[in-house]
């Protein structure tokens, strides 16, 4: 369980990220047009896991916004977004935004994404929702790069993930 805070309170997750040069725990998540999708979908790709509680957040639409720019240009590199909001939400969020080099997916049917990977809150306002992490995972399926961010309402490290994902 990592302990983390939120707004400057203690909170912590289910479990713990997955460990560096391990393989990339699967997973199913919903897409905007409600279509699932696989971790084995993006097969033979690298992959920047943004992991947020909210699109509807300042931090959470940052990041994205972040990586749309950064990462999404990037040669053989898939940048997915990752909430429990419902997929019509990610979907108006890009929208409005102009955000077309990311893929929103939603962990709400299950929340089984947020429990493999050990992220999910356990506690606090925030119960359920999915903690602020990134997750690089190189074109092997291997996991290069993880952060678990301790504040909630602060960024992740963009740098450490392109990094990362140059020299996956």
């Amino acid at each position: 369980m990592a302990s983390i805070t939120l707004g400057g309170n203690p909170a912590s997750t289910v479990g713990e990220l997955p460990s560096i040069n391990t393989t990339a725990p699967s997973f199913k998540l919903t897409k905007s047009d409600l279509s699932e999708v696989s971790l084995s979908d993006y097969n033979g790709h690298k992959l920047v896991l943004n992991i947020f509680p909210s699109v509807d957040t300042g931090t959470c639409a940052k990041s994205v916004r972040q990586f749309n720019e950064e990462a999404a240009k990037l040669e053989n590199t898939k940048v997915l977004c990752i909430s429990k909001d419902l997929p019509f939400a990610q979907a108006r969020f890009c929208g409005a935004e102009g955000i077309e080099n990311v893929e929103m997916l939603s962990d709400y049917k299950t929340g089984g994404f947020g429990k493999e990977y050990g992220i999910a809150f356990a506690d606090s306002a925030f119960e359920t929702l999915l903690s602020r992490c990134v997750v690089v995972i190189g074109q092997d399926g291997k996991i290069v790069h993880t952060e678990q961010v301790a504040e909630t309402a602060d960024e992740p490290n963009y740098k450490a993930a392109i990094d990362a994902l140059m020299n996956a």
